[in-house]
């Protein structure tokens, strides 16, 4: 539950919603280049020659992701205007990824933000029906947009399959849900129709390879490792969606109060050797530095004070390894369950301030105490 590393390259923040580009993405860019790159060589060898064409099918790869984006990004401003707090948006190589901080709190929420996604690709594969049919295209262009168009439509239809990870998986959630009135009930629905997609997918990638064998063809090696990668996803998707219900099952046991550490209040000047004594006899895990009229202002974390010498703890304060109490490391002393999963992610960090409702401390909760008994559920 610490600090959790940055998905990607940052890319900017529309709408205020960080967009990150994994490091594969430039993997794919460069795969999807070359292939496209033929189908340039093709139809405009007469009028672009090489190296031009992969320009132009590197051009068709940027304006492929920008789709993905618009994809993740119709999630993520669904969501935001639904009521729930977006993270990111990150691409990578099996497309994208919309980060919501907590899940839907009803069926039909559900259902619109898994819905966006998909329905943003089917709009545009029309709007590029409509501009083919109806404008004047240069080659280019109607290749690019005749490319765009049936990636769209596919990306679009294929996202709609009835499985966890894809967004069909959270429509069959939406209704399993709906149905039984158990969030629970449709993940695991949906989850286990997952598996049977990605099994689906990986045989029917693997007679797709090998079909041309029976015809002097021989196998398609890159059809096969595509099929074998998408359906890997789908699998450890819908394995993970399963996984997480089951640990929600149990997520009332995370409790703050249960899991705090008893906690040694020092001012500032304290030397840190003093401190360490103060919360050995006091039986307390952990330090809070107070002021003079003993108001917490700041957490000493045990990495801190394990990474400091004992030679060299008499000459230091607390308030010289002490982190700043901001408001989010503050929490109710009551809270636990997946609320309390939700403020560590809000605010990552390697100890909190509990209070009690009154506002006095009743301890400090470290992180990995929480992992620990995360990690037992």
């Amino acid at each position: 539950m610490g600090q959790e590393p940055r998905p990607g390259l940052p890319m900017g923040r529309p709408f205020g919603i960080p967009v990150y580009v994994s490091p594969s993405w430039f993997l794919v860019a460069i795969l999807v280049t070359v292939m496209f790159e033929s189908q340039v060589n093709d139809r405009l060898g007469e009028i672009v020659a090489r190296p031009a064409s992969y320009a132009v099918a590197f051009a068709y790869a940027v304006l492929l992701y920008a789709s993905v984006f618009v994809h993740e990004l119709s999630h993520a401003i669904t969501a935001r205007v639904l009521g729930l707090p977006v993270r990111s948006v990150t691409l990578h190589i099996l497309g994208g990824e919309t980060a919501i901080e907590r899940e839907a709190p009803t069926p039909g929420r559900e259902f619109l933000i898994a819905f966006a996604g998909p329905l943003t690709n089917l709009v545009l594969a029309g709007a590029g029906l409509l501009a083919h049919a109806a404008l004047p295209l240069p080659p280019i262009a109607a290749l690019l947009v005749e490319a765009l168009t049936f990636a769209n439509l596919l990306v679009g239809l294929f996202n709609l399959l009835p499985g966890l990870p894809l967004d069909g998986g959270r429509l069959v959630r939406a209704a399993v849900w709906k149905a039984t009135g158990r969030a629970r009930n449709g993940a695991i629905v949906a989850g286990q129709v997952g598996r049977v997609l990605a099994l689906l997918c990986l045989f029917g990638g693997a007679y797709a390879a090998t079909y041309r064998t029976g015809t002097g063809g021989g196998i398609s090696w890159l059809a096969l490792l595509w099929s074998a990668l998408v359906a890997s996803f789908i699998w450890i998707g819908a394995s993970q969606a399963i996984r997480a219900e089951r640990v929600r099952d149990r997520f009332p046991l995370l409790q703050a109060r249960r899991l705090a550490r008893r906690a040694a209040r020092v001012t500032p000047e304290v030397p840190l050797a003093e401190a360490v004594r103060r919360a050995q006899e006091q039986r307390a895990g952990a330090i809070v530095v107070v002021d003079h009229d003993g108001t917490p202002r700041g957490l000493v974390s045990e990495k801190a004070v394990l990474a400091t010498p004992d030679h060299r703890r008499p000459w230091i304060t607390v308030g010289d390894l002490a982190r700043t109490l901001e408001p989010d490391l503050t929490l109710p002393a009551d809270l636990g369950g997946e609320d309390l999963i939700i403020a560590l992610r809000r605010a990552p960090a390697t100890e909190y301030l509990l209070t009690e409702p009154d506002g006095s401390v009743y301890g400090v909760l470290a992180t990995s105490d929480v992992d620990r008994a995360f990690a037992g559920l």
